[in-house]
């Protein structure tokens, strides 16, 4: 129903916890074209490179994705299935995951997911949840750790996304989650399990994908949130710090980055003794490209070309039932206070039927003035 060509708003929606799932993204395709479209989204991001735009620009578009575009194309192939790119694969499957464990609890939740670059976008996945009836809006980035260059970046893009809205709902964002008990129990039972099945390696390393140092003298809690994982798995599992270690992996260009590096870290282990080395990748929630090629392909290499006899890599979270659960549970204690979070759907569409009633009379009262007057 419309009023003087006012649209009509759908009172007899049931309002839900809209949530929007970010991950950082991927190509369409594994081609040079598609990733060079997808690096450039990327990179242009002031986010993630802090330089001048302008000598950025000439610098991204003149040198660098016109040789990287086919060499990471070449390594995207490498990991690419049948499904698709394994980024977006997991994420979707997650994202169904936790949009279960939320169904089974009280409350009405619409779960979307998006990516920070290509697609599905921010625009598209906030444009879905208001099509579902979202009336808040919770978002969770899929960074445990928290640094300006992902988590903050979400939220950039959140924030434009919702300037083109002349309705803004609610919202909550979580920032970090690594300090989260769950989570840390989730990591360490992966670990065990991997143990159960290949056996315990010399060493266990933490690789975390690295941010330039001068962003943390800058005031990014990144590496703060690293080390605190660090110790709280140390903790989980009784080791040491001989028996666990941290490096930082993925760095690119010439200028400084956090320390010590994934790759020097792993050429060194062999020559002190380290013959077997179990990694792991904290700060990725769900695999992709830095965990499956990188570490699995290329540092596995390093690591028996230095005389290692094999690098064995615990996969991340992804999709099991345990991390849909540990951010299910996160959401909801999030959304705690929020009546469409905590109310049985009976209720929730009984407040809905007389939100629709008033309104209907409401208009029919002002037609009924309309056409009096």
């Amino acid at each position: 129903m419309h009023y003087h060509g006012l649209p009509a708003t759908r009172h007899a929606q049931v309002d839900s916890v809209g949530v929007l799932i970010v991950n950082l993204g991927t190509p369409s395709a594994p081609t040079a074209p598609a990733v060079r479209r997808y690096l450039r989204q990327f990179l242009m991001d002031p986010r993630v490179i802090e330089l001048p735009r302008v000598l950025w620009w000439c610098l991204l578009n003149f040198i660098i994705l016109p040789i990287r575009g086919f060499r990471s194309a070449a390594n995207y192939r490498k990991v690419w299935t049948a499904a698709g790119s394994p980024l977006m694969q997991i994420s979707t499957s997650l994202t169904q995951g936790i949009q279960r464990e939320l169904d089974a609890g009280p409350g009405k939740f619409s779960v979307q997911m998006a990516m920070s670059y290509g697609a599905p976008a921010i625009q598209t996945g906030l444009q879905a949840l208001m099509a579902a009836g979202a009336k808040r809006l919770l978002v969770l980035p899929l960074y445990p750790q928290y640094s300006g260059t992902t988590t903050g970046s979400v939220f950039d893009g959140v924030s434009t996304a919702l300037q083109g809205h002349r309705w803004v709902p609610d919202f909550r964002f979580i920032a970090q989650y690594f300090e989260r008990p769950d989570y840390i129990s989730a990591l360490a039972e992966s670990v065990h399990a991997h143990w159960v099945t290949h056996g315990r390696a010399d060493l266990l390393l933490l690789s975390f994908h690295g941010i330039p140092k001068r962003y943390f003298a800058n005031g990014d809690l990144y590496h703060c949130h690293c080390y605190g994982t660090a110790r709280r798995l140390r903790e989980a599992l009784a080791l040491n710090e001989d028996q666990l270690q941290i490096s930082f992996q993925s760095r690119v260009g010439r200028e400084e980055w956090l320390r010590p590096y994934t790759d020097e870290v792993i050429k060194a282990l062999p020559a002190k003794g380290v013959k077997t080395l179990d990694v792991i990748c904290p700060g990725f929630a769900v695999d992709c490209l830095e965990t499956l090629e990188e570490i699995s392909g290329e540092n596995a290499e390093y690591f028996r070309h230095a005389g290692g006899t094999s690098l064995r890599y615990i996969p991340a979270l992804n999709d099991s039932a345990v991390h849909a659960q540990l951010l299910a549970n996160l959401l909801r204690e999030h959304a705690q206070g929020w009546p469409e979070a905590t109310l049985d759907l009976g209720t929730l569409q009984g407040m809905a039927e007389q939100v629709a009633a008033r309104a209907a009379a409401l208009v029919a009262i002002n037609v009924a003035a309309a056409h009096g007057a």
